[in-house]
């Protein structure tokens, strides 16, 4: 039986890979355009779960980052870190994903699941944390951002799934729009329309 840390990591690569995987066969415009009224884009979302991860495994465990992330600044836009500018590249985003994984994953290793930090963002009476507390807390936000990856990638071009040569789907493609409205048929019958 692997121990518990393997485990843990095991689960935020995966969802880690899900992440990326969404970008894959998309255009510049599609990977940055806004899919949802609140502005969900492909590309923001890898930059926001590498600024997110850089944060919990860095600064929370007194563990600096070596590069300076501009749009964390007190001064910027708090959103600045859900969108790519027309500057930062998709190479540069997804790169920095890819640092950002390796230095966590070194704060992973190298820390034990009940070593002792402290999120300086969160509410003083929860701030103190431990490293399991962290890695836990990033598999959720890793992969509930996945999961907007997969909705937004699927109103791109209708590609879903967990990964590639998995898309952990039931119905097959060719038969989506008769599972759609059967769907959309129950609704309306339930709702009296």
């Amino acid at each position: 039986m692997t121990d518990l840390k393997t485990h843990l990591s095991r689960y935020l690569q995966s969802g880690r890979d899900a992440v990326l995987w969404k970008l894959e066969g998309l255009g510049e415009y599609d990977v940055r355009r806004p899919l949802t009224p609140t502005g969900t884009n492909l590309l923001g979302l890898v930059k926001h779960l590498a600024s997110t991860e850089i944060g919990y495994f860095g600064d929370t465990f007194a563990r600096p980052f070596p590069e300076t992330l501009p749009w964390l600044a007190d001064d910027e836009d708090p959103q600045a870190d859900l969108w790519a500018t027309p500057d930062e590249t998709r190479d540069y985003i997804t790169d920095l994903y890819r640092r950002a994984w390796d230095f966590s994953d070194t704060t992973i290793r190298e820390l034990d699941l009940d070593a002792t930090g402290n999120v300086p963002w969160w509410p003083t009476e929860r701030s103190e944390v431990t490293l399991g507390q962290i890695l836990t807390h990033m598999i959720a936000e890793t992969h509930r951002h996945a999961g907007h990856a997969d909705i937004t990638r699927e109103s791109v071009d209708g590609a879903a799934g967990m990964r590639q040569g998995n898309d952990n789907l039931w119905v097959e493609e060719q038969s989506r729009t008769q599972y759609f409205d059967l769907l959309e048929t129950n609704a309306r019958k339930a709702a009296g329309l």
